[in-house]
Formats: C-alpha cells, sequence, structure tokens
C-alpha cells in the first residue's frame, strides 16, 4: 500500500455536502499533520462550553501561604457517568484597594478532589464566552473554608508602587487546562500579598468538558 493509499478519511464540519470529507496525514509518530487556522478555544467557546466568573466584593490578601480559607472557589458539582470535568482556562485577581507603602502580591491555587462537600453559592452569575445562558452544575463560593489540598503559586509577582487607597493592578494567568477538576472536586485560588492591607477580587474561568479520567 502507498503512503498515497494510507491516508485517513476524516470529517470536516461545514461546506457543501460533497465537500464533508477530507484526507488526513500522520508523520512516522503518527501525528496528525495540521494547520490550525482558528485562534486556540474557537471550538469549545462557539460550543457553549466556556464559563467565567468573577466575585465583585473584594477580600483581603494573605500575607502567608494559604490554608483554609480561598478567595474564590469553583466547585464541580456535576455527578453521574456522563459527568462533566473543569478545564481551567485562566484564573487571576484584580488588587481593588492598594495601601501607601510599597507591596507585591502573586496568585496562588489549589485543587480539591472529588468527595468534597459543595460549599454556598455566593455568586451565580456565571457569563458564558459564547453570551449563553449557564445552566450547569457549578458553584462558586466567596472566602469559602476549604480543606488544604495543596496551595501552589501560578502567577508572577506584582508589584504595588504605594499609591494610597486606590485601586492598583490586576492579573490574569493563562492555565491552559493544566488544572482539572473532577466531578464534586473544586479549584480555590487566593491572592498572597507583602503586607496587610490589600484586597482583591478573583476571577475564574474553565469548560465543562467529558473526560476520561483513568
Amino acid at each position: 500500500m502507498s503512503n498515497e493509499d494510507a491516508r485517513l478519511i476524516g470529517f470536516q464540519r461545514g461546506g457543501s455536502a460533497a465537500d464533508q470529507f477530507r484526507f488526513l496525514r500522520s508523520n512516522s509518530e503518527q501525528e496528525l499533520l495540521a494547520s490550525q487556522g482558528l485562534p486556540p478555544y474557537t471550538e469549545l467557546s462557539r460550543r457553549g462550553r466556556g464559563w467565567q466568573v468573577m466575585d465583585t466584593s473584594a477580600t483581603a490578601a494573605v500575607v502567608v501561604r494559604p490554608s483554609t480559607v480561598a478567595g474564590l472557589t469553583v466547585y464541580n458539582g456535576e455527578t453521574g457517568a456522563t459527568a462533566k470535568s473543569y478545564v481551567i482556562d485562566r484564573v487571576g485577581a484584580f488588587n481593588l484597594v492598594t495601601t501607601a507603602a510599597l507591596s507585591d502580591w502573586s496568585i496562588w491555587a489549589c485543587i480539591h478532589p472529588a468527595g468534597m462537600t459543595a460549599p454556598t453559592a455566593d455568586i451565580t452569575a456565571i457569563k458564558g464566552m459564547n453570551g449563553g445562558t449557564y445552566a450547569g452544575s457549578a458553584i462558586v463560593d466567596t472566602g469559602a473554608t476549604v480543606v488544604d489540598n495543596g496551595w501552589f503559586p501560578v502567577g508572577g509577582g506584582h508589584v504595588i508602587h504605594g499609591v494610597g487607597v486606590t485601586p492598583g493592578t490586576a492579573s490574569v494567568v493563562e492555565i491552559g487546562g493544566r488544572l482539572i477538576v473532577p466531578a464534586t472536586g473544586a479549584l480555590s485560588i487566593n491572592v498572597v500579598a507583602s503586607i496587610t492591607g490589600l484586597t482583591f477580587t478573583h476571577f475564574i474561568s474553565w469548560y465543562e468538558v467529558e473526560l476520561d479520567l483513568d
């Protein structure tokens, strides 16, 4: 069988009925040879799988490694054989109140495994990345008491140059699927700062997809 005959046939979305199938090629490592046309995550957003949430009431940053109190927690309330996982897209924070002192801060995250007790639903304004209305199982809690399953920094340091009690810096960290929240698990984030008196609002975005986690 020649290389030309060994080509795979794949389905193409869109186009005329006669143009819905295309040949696909792979290299010796069976990696598909393709070029990306649309930006990453476009298809997931188009299908209504992407969501984002932000708290509007600022909470104080901690001045030690986070432990059992979170700034913002997103809980995956999915259950059953077709339960979706939450693939984390981005996390972020906005420094609403600064102080008159030089300081710096960073964002930390903690993945809570399956079996976590559902927190209180403080925030229901979950927004779709394609403008859709949320009807999923996420529960969002501000200032939740959580189990310390291991916190790690995810965002680099940000310096505040002592500008008084005014809004300061903001940071959004691209996670890009490196963190995954299983059904009945959760993601918590918090801000660690070098001084007391700094307050922040928090942001998380994710995609809800069915994954084989075995």
